[in-house]
């Protein structure tokens, strides 16, 4: 009973809402839907259950006349199902078979999937229809514009959700992407044509030392000096000219010996930057190449 209990109180959270809402996975299978749903299609419990295909639903509102005559229902059922495939954000407002009216704001799930809301929004039409008719004094065009305005700002209200989520998402992930990248022993960077940084992982003074973390929006040269710079703009200018590149250089104030990547970036017209310190490997080679040396000597 515990272990149920968030969800319980997650279902009894919606069914407290004013609107009828639902959420189908991935697989167009319903995962959450609030007793508002149910009683607005009047649908049966076998299709307010976990699992149901989104399907077996619109063909029961197709073949029960939700959305008028169909000449055929099979197309019909399918031309809706493809449509819910495609997970686009979408509004717009309908009548019911019923006479009612109804408002469907449908957003994607960073998760795959959907939410869809359904607000009645019945008395607003009649409310639109009644000052329609009885002001004489408005022109045609006047009511026109308000109608449409409306209609607009409740557009705009679904669309406004859809991006504030859009907007969570991306944070989330640029977060997620920054914390994996700054855990990297190497210095993951890009410039812009300008030879100007765009980003960085913050791990620049770790190859090279001395050097400043911050540097979103300064030039490589700034950064890293103009004796480095000197040695880099070289094999910078062919990168951005879209041939990639891969060198070593001597890092003149600490000695090391740093190894780069260049990436040229042709969408944004910059270059990836993959600096690492290659200082040990260096030692072990020419290590091992003395050894070498020294071995045939002997012989």
């Amino acid at each position: 009973m515990i272990a149920d209990l968030p969800a319980d109180l997650t279902r009894s959270g919606l069914n407290l809402i004013g609107q009828a809402l639902s959420i189908f996975d991935a697989d167009l299978r319903l995962a959450v839907a609030n007793s508002q749903y149910q009683a607005m299609f009047d649908l049966p419990e076998t299709l307010t259950r976990p699992g149901t295909r989104f399907e077996d639903t619109i063909r029961f509102l197709v073949e029960r006349g939700e959305y008028g005559p169909q000449d055929d229902p099979p197309a019909a059922v399918a031309f809706r199902v493809e449509q819910a495939r495609t997970f686009q954000p979408h509004y717009f407002e309908r009548e019911r078979a019923n006479g009612r009216w109804i408002a469907v704001e449908g957003a994607p799930l960073s998760q795959g999937g959907w939410v869809t809301v359904y607000t009645d929004i019945t008395e607003i039409r009649r409310q639109e229809s009644l000052l329609r008719a009885r002001s004489e004094e408005l022109s045609e065009q006047v009511l026109d514009h308000a109608e449409r305005l409306s209609a607009a700002n409740r557009e705009l209200a679904a669309t406004n959700a859809a991006l504030k989520e859009a907007q969570r998402v991306l944070t989330r992930s640029e977060a997620r992407i920054r914390q994996v990248t700054e855990m990297v022993p190497a210095h993951i960077a890009h410039v812009d044509a300008d030879y100007r940084y765009t980003f960085s992982n913050r791990q620049l003074p770790q190859v090279f030392p001395g050097s400043d973390a911050g540097i979103i929006g300064r030039s490589i040269e700034e950064a890293l000096g103009s004796g480095s710079f000197a040695t880099l703009r070289p094999r910078l200018d062919r990168a951005l000219a879209g041939d990639p590149q891969v060198f070593e250089m001597t890092h003149a104030t600490s000695g090391r010996r740093i190894r780069i990547a260049l990436t040229p970036d042709r969408a944004g017209h910059g270059v990836y930057v993959l600096s690492t310190d290659v200082s040990a490997e260096v030692q072990a080679r020419e290590a091992l190449s003395h050894a070498g040396k020294r071995s045939l000597a002997a012989q």
